[in-house]
């Protein structure tokens, strides 16, 4: 199942990009004899400032086609990892060819995009920084690979 982070923004090179570049490169070794990954990053740019409205017809618009769509949402669900990594594999096991985590921007996720989506998943009930929710994403990607691996990354 290929893994999508569909974001508003572009990340310049700097801390926050070097762990997603290497929680995601280690995701895609652990993953893949799981058939799980690649993860791909797609970013997009509201460069009009048309808010919320326009960065939603952007982030559907790099969807790809028939993939399951998880918002990251303060308002979502929220999961142990081990329930994460669980739900991972039930979607892949569903057949699932791709999964499609969206990441809104400053503002969040517009309405209506968040209404369509399968699921919607919440790392606390703080408001996260969405360049940050992106690393912590990343990780949990990867210690989802890792739990489902049986390897020691994840102590719990």
């Amino acid at each position: 199942m290929r893994v999508h982070l569909n974001v508003v923004g572009r990340l310049r090179a700097g801390p926050e990009l070097t762990l997603i570049d290497d929680y995601l490169q280690r995701f895609d070794r652990t993953g893949r004899a799981l058939g799980l990954g690649p993860a791909q990053l797609h970013e997009v740019e509201d460069r009009k400032g048309g808010g919320m409205t326009a960065e939603a017809a952007l982030l559907e618009r790099s969807l790809p086609a028939g993939a399951l769509l998880c918002t990251l949402d303060e308002r979502g669900k929220t999961l142990t990892s081990p329930d994460f990594a669980e739900l991972l594999a039930r979607w892949r096991d569903n057949g699932r060819q791709d999964v499609a985590f969206v990441i809104g921007g400053a503002d969040g996720i517009d309405p209506g995009l968040r209404a369509k989506a399968d699921f919607s998943l919440s790392f606390g009930k703080m408001v996260w920084p969405h360049m940050l929710v992106r690393v912590m994403l990343a990780e949990q990607l990867y210690r989802a690979a890792s739990i489902l691996a049986g390897a020691p990354y994840h102590r719990a």
